[in-house]
């Protein structure tokens, strides 16, 4: 007997009369509690369930929360005993007095309701009320995109009567920075979620008034490993390729040509895949201007060899224009003239620079220096050939134009303190 009377059910006793009992149908619940009188002191406290997402495009956030209104109404009150609460579903939500708070900013928001409003309604004999409910919204956050990627966002969720005034309803946090709670699993793919806080203030409308204002702020820091892997090393290694044509001969057109050409195509695929995926801000990025820099770099590096090879050519055409008035052929042993493309060294080659016209070969002497030498070097044409491998490198070096030197030497040590002043101003 004592087991049922613990678990009789009530609504037997008071035969559904749940209205009678809370009196629901002998108040008008269209005005306020105290209508009249003093401002009536509505506290807030806010669960957050999660962060689902944050967009840079849209400029918004999305939050499922739990959020808790605390008021007292006597219309409310009833008899008790046991000073125990009640608590209701939705259902009553609709015959009562609430609170009309809305989401400032929201762009879209809704209650769940699977399988039923998610709605919890709690009265105390005393007229104290608890209002619960699990909210999904997608409000609005001012980002500044001036450090992207290495950024950190402020984003607010603010509540607000819509209705009452601050002369009719006081909003305010129940329990002060207490008030937010936050699940210890959330998380987020490319943010660190630093810190929840809680603020409040006044609002004013020119047209309504001043209104109590409630806000859940969040500071987000953006995580950077994701941006060096598809971003910043990227550049960088294009960067680099392209210094690789200072150490190709600037007589090798189509190699240093199809090189420079295709660095350029993929730093603008690259800025075009960064751009595509934020917001047209008006302003610069930091982002911006790295790509922009190394896109600099890899153009210069195309514009370098267009000089070489403009310079390269001005000068082969001054050394016709010398050979033309000057022949190096008077004077020189046509034994020694065919040996030089192939046999001869360069200290062979600069000993002919000393000959003058006192010592000219005479004809008669020509043709029988010519099978001399040809001799020599048929014989000496192994030791050569050893020597040349050798000197591969050396030949490929000198052979280079004076501005390649100076590029090989220019283009890495600005661009190393482009880096160091980049990531010490931006991280």
């Amino acid at each position: 007997s004592h087991i049922y009377k613990k678990n009789r059910d009530m609504t037997k006793s008071w035969k559904g009369k749940t209205e009678q009992l809370l009196r629901v149908e002998d108040h008008d619940f269209t005005m306020r509690p105290a209508f009249g009188g003093p401002a009536i002191p509505v506290g807030v406290d806010v669960q957050v369930e999660s962060l689902d997402s944050i967009s840079e495009v849209d400029m918004d956030f999305t939050m499922t929360l739990y959020l808790r209104h605390y008021w007292k109404d006597e219309r409310l009150s009833f008899p008790s005993t046991t000073n125990k609460s009640m608590t209701f579903d939705g259902r009553l939500v609709k015959k009562i007095w609430v609170p009309d708070v809305f989401f400032v900013h929201s762009k879209r928001s809704f209650i769940h309701d699977t399988t039923t409003d998610n709605i919890m309604l709690r009265v105390f004999p005393d007229g104290h009320v608890l209002y619960s409910m699990r909210i999904t919204v997608t409000a609005m956050c001012n980002m500044d995109f001036s450090r992207f990627p290495l950024d950190s966002q402020t984003c607010s969720l603010e509540l607000e009567s819509y209705a009452y005034t601050d002369e009719d309803l006081m909003l305010y946090w129940k329990n002060g920075n207490e008030s937010l709670k936050t699940d210890e699993k959330i998380s987020l793919s490319q943010f660190l979620i630093q810190k929840f806080h809680t603020t409040s203030r006044l609002a004013f409308y020119s047209s309504t008034g001043w209104y109590n204002r409630l806000y859940i702020n969040f500071t987000l820091r953006r995580h950077i490993f994701f941006f060096l892997l598809q971003t910043y090393f990227p550049a960088s290694l294009m960067v680099m390729l392209s210094w690789v044509s200072f150490w190709i001969d600037h007589r090798a057109v189509p190699a240093r040509v199809s090189l420079g050409i295709t660095t350029v195509l993929t730093m603008s695929t690259i800025i075009t895949g960064v751009n595509a995926s934020m917001p047209r801000v008006s302003y610069i990025k930091a982002v911006d201007i790295y790509l922009w820099v190394s896109f600099v770099f890899v153009f210069l590096s195309v514009l370098e060899y267009a000089a070489v090879n403009y310079l390269t050519t001005v000068q082969e055409r001054k050394q016709r224009k010398l050979q033309e008035r000057f022949p190096c052929t008077c004077g020189i042993p046509h034994s020694k003239t065919m040996m030089l493309d192939g046999n001869y060294s360069e200290s062979d080659a600069n000993s002919l620079a000393g000959y003058t016209r006192n010592q000219m070969v005479p004809e008669e002497e020509k043709q029988e220096k010519m099978v001399v030498h040809l001799a020599l070097s048929n014989e000496t044409n192994t030791s050569r050939k050893r020597g040349l491998k050798g000197h591969v490198g050396l030949r490929i070096i000198q052979n280079s134009h004076a501005i390649d030197k100076y590029s090989r030497i220019i283009f890495p040590g600005t661009y190393i303190f482009f880096n160091l002043i980049y990531w010490s101003v931006f991280s």
